[in-house]
């Protein structure tokens, strides 16, 4: 789950890491009273869960109310397009109005779990207000980690280390050497998978400041932090992707036109990989799980179809667990029930696919069977064309 910068750095301020005076506002009304409150030249920038903000036009700065009236007037209600959002954009609803800060140096401060360890993984960089997948990729002797021990935890002689990587002494050092403590603590008291500050800055007054903040949490873990789970933004998130959660299935939209439904996360992965292996693009990922019933399936055919850019659908199913014979009646009743209106490929393998192939075959539908997944593949691909199966 992601939340938005104010949330995030209200969080990373209750943690004891200081971040610049801001205020939220929903209209430009509101961002003027917020530059009043605030005092002195702000900064009105975009909420939306997306970086790359200032390239498409969504942070400004304002010398006063005035100008952060204006800036907010023209923020709100864009569809602010990103790196991160696609050319369709995002709606935007929210601003953050904060003090403007004289910045000397940027840091980059992220906690993250490191997979090959399988421990929290502290991590600072000296080349802050970049991406960090870029500098590790093009300056990686700018990248400076500490694992934390699971136990332990972050130890007082690796946050300042941390802070000597970015070259800070003295007070300034100290400063730092708590924001990574902050960070190590959100990241495991909050169930965090990802805890971001982006650009972390020195300013001319000698200050350390969290100038941009991201934050996501393990979705799994939401039941430990009402909390947290309460800071969930429904308009910042796919519908899909929602009803699919109430549905207790795994579903991520995606750019193409062919839908899948599949049993199984490697399954899932192996069907999007030949579907694009013979020329087409998956319109999203969607597993149904080992133990799905003919309501999930339904469901999942109501997920699909609510795509408009949807051309076909195949349905992948390996039935271990999953039985072959509940995915075909999931399959009849979703396809009568939402009247299925594109071109349907069914590969049906495993437990009781004798009973599923019949279901499917008594049921009237116009459907292609496949018996292979690259067979299967081959005829969704030529049915999103346009083709025949």
């Amino acid at each position: 789950m992601k939340i938005h910068e104010y949330q995030a750095k209200d969080l990373l301020k209750a943690y004891g890491i200081p971040v610049p005076a801001g205020r939220v506002a929903a209209t430009p009304e509101e961002a003027r009273a917020a530059a009043e409150a605030v005092g002195e030249e702000t900064v009105v920038k975009a909420q939306i869960h997306a970086g790359g903000r200032g390239k498409g036009g969504g942070i400004r700065k304002a010398k006063d109310p005035a100008e952060a009236f204006q800036a907010a007037s023209a923020i709100l209600g864009m569809m602010l397009a990103t790196p991160q959002t696609g050319p369709e954009g995002k709606l935007v609803r929210k601003v953050l109005v904060e003090r403007a800060s004289a910045v000397q140096s940027e840091f980059y401060a992220g906690a993250a779990l490191d997979r090959e360890a399988s421990r929290t993984t502290l991590i600072a960089s000296p080349a802050g207000g970049m991406e960090i997948e870029t500098v590790a990729r093009e300056t990686p002797e700018k990248i400076f980690r500490q694992t934390l021990d699971p136990v332990l935890g972050l130890m007082p002689f690796q946050a300042r280390g941390l802070a000597g990587s970015l070259r800070l002494t003295g007070k300034a050092a100290g400063a730092a050497a708590k924001v990574f403590a902050g960070l190590a603590a959100i990241f495991a008291e909050k169930d965090a998978s990802l805890v971001e500050i982006n650009p972390l800055v020195l300013t001319r007054e000698g200050e350390i400041l969290a100038l941009d903040a991201k934050i996501n949490f393990d979705d799994s873990a939401l039941f430990r932090h009402p909390d947290v789970a309460a800071l969930r933004d429904p308009d910042e998130e796919d519908a899909r992707e929602r009803e699919a959660v109430e549905h207790r299935l795994s579903y991520v939209s995606l750019d193409g036109d062919i839908g899948c439904l599949v049993n199984g996360a490697g399954l899932a992965m192996a069907t999007m990989d030949i579907i694009r292996h013979e020329g087409g693009m998956p319109a999203n990922f969607l597993d149904v799980g080992g133990g799905a019933d003919a309501e999930q399936v339904k469901a999942a055919f109501r997920l699909i179809l609510a795509d408009p850019k949807v051309k076909a659908i195949l349905v992948n199913i390996f039935g271990g667990i999953m039985k072959c014979d509940v995915i075909a009646n999931g399959i009849v009743a979703a396809a009568r029930e939402v009247s299925l209106r594109v071109p349907l490929v069914v590969r049906l393998e495993g437990t009781n696919v004798k009973e599923g192939k019949a279901i499917l075959e008594k049921s009237g539908l116009k459907l292609a069977a496949a018996t292979t997944m690259g067979e299967a593949a081959k005829k969704v691909v030529e049915a999103a064309r346009g083709g025949r199966y």
